[in-house]
């Protein structure tokens, strides 16, 4: 790892640059017109990609994996309490077919960027199943088809560096799209309509993030059972999803029926959300008392936000494999097209095919940030159950793909 001004191990200075850089951004964005519009988290974004390509922090330390590890679970009870959970179910199966949808063009691009440089890059048969695994589901995808098809190490990092530089450029595309005229004449976008109404009852002083973050009254006590419940959801779904990711059968000597509920009844992120829903159904007036749940899973967002920018190293990728960069981003090129065609023509909002491709390419994780990011309150939680079926499919497309393309 190359030298930085603040070494990966400087574990106090990595936090305080990433909490101030969020509070940074959050200020920003409830302050200046041209902040609101950027948004908050491509601030965030941008500045953790400008401080790791200048040299001042690193692009890999055990604080950016502890925000993966913990700050982003607690973060997702912490805003799904104030959900409707009946209303999440009913919209998540729409969400599903634009997802399923979204998922086709990942597979499509992938075989046509595997045609159009399997002569130029190594293993290209290994990294195709990779990338296709981790572009339907996520990075546990593209570990388990890195060990499946035994991809050498190298080209496993390099690969790793193609995928978060463009997933943190195509999440900025993802979060500059719905603002622009073109595609809201082209698709309705009832989310954005709603968000820009709500800021204009405010007054023209006021900027749509401003406006959607109002102060509200909170009390100790909020803060103590809002992140007490948090905390306890979240360590009985991580203990309840690896006690059944050990004991339920799984692999190529299982049925498909067996790979496919291991990788429900194992997935972290899975029985986190449905533990959640549960307790919303269990105990809805003791979550509808609950105040400032939303305003702190929100901020720990904002410092996922940071993290997930900070490994898009550009000059990384210029020196260790350049074609990857394009062989990736032909994959999520066709993502993002066949996403908008099939989106059009199946008559989905503009917002749900946004969601779609972001819960492809960047996850459950990062489609749920978007759409918290933007106000889209009512599909963070289908979004969320949606995202994580790429868990499963992402391992049996990357499977199909990558024993096709060893053929050649």
């Amino acid at each position: 790892m190359a030298t930085t001004w603040i070494a990966a191990d400087d574990y106090m200075t990595l936090w305080a640059i990433i909490v101030v850089w969020a509070a940074v951004s959050i200020y920003l964005e409830q302050k200046y017109e041209w902040a609101a519009k950027l948004s908050g988290a491509v601030i965030a974004l941008l500045g953790a990609i400008a401080l790791s390509n200048t040299g001042l922090i690193p692009t890999e330390s055990a604080v950016y994996d502890a925000v993966w590890s913990y700050i982003v679970p607690l973060a997702i009870p912490l805003l799904l309490f104030h959900i409707d959970f009946q209303k999440v179910w009913k919209e998540s199966g729409r969400l599903l077919l634009m997802f399923l949808l979204s998922a086709m063009g990942t597979a499509i691009g992938t075989v046509l960027a595997f045609f159009a440089l399997r002569e130029r890059i190594p293993h290209l048969d290994a990294i195709g199943a990779m990338m296709s695994g981790t572009y339907t589901g996520g990075s546990v995808n593209l570990a388990a088809m890195a060990s499946k098809f035994e991809t050498p190490g190298e080209w496993v990092a390099a690969s790793v560096v193609a995928d978060n530089l463009m997933m943190a450029l195509y999440f900025l595309l993802l979060m500059a799209i719905p603002a622009l005229s073109f595609f809201q004449k082209l698709y309705p976008h009832p989310y954005v309509q709603q968000v820009e109404q709500a800021a204009a009852t405010t007054g023209s002083e006021t900027t749509q993030a401003e406006a959607y973050w109002k102060r509200k009254e909170i009390s100790l006590r909020d803060i103590a059972l809002s992140v007490g419940t948090a905390f306890f959801i979240v360590a009985l779904s991580f203990k309840c999803a690896d006690f059944l990711n050990v004991r339920l059968p799984n692999g190529e000597e299982a049925s498909f029926l067996q790979n496919f509920v291991h990788g429900l009844l194992g997935d972290r992120y899975l029985l986190l959300t449905t533990f959640t829903f549960l307790a919303l159904l269990v105990a809805p007036r003791y979550f509808a008392q609950l105040r400032g749940s939303q305003e702190l899973g929100t901020f720990l967002i904002y410092l996922f936000f940071v993290v997930i920018g900070i490994p898009a190293s550009i000059p990384l990728i210029v020196q260790s494999a350049p074609l990857l960069l394009v062989f990736v981003a032909i994959i999520v090129g066709t993502n993002m097209i066949v996403s908008l065609v099939t989106g059009k023509l199946f008559g989905f909002k503009l917002e749900e095919i946004l969601i779609a491709s972001n819960a492809n390419i960047g996850g459950p994780t990062t489609a749920a940030a978007m759409a918290i990011a933007k106000g889209w309150k009512p599909l963070i939680g289908p979004v969320l159950v949606v995202g994580t079926i790429g868990y499963i499919l992402g391992n049996y497309i990357g499977t199909f793909l990558g024993l096709w393309f060893g053929t050649f």
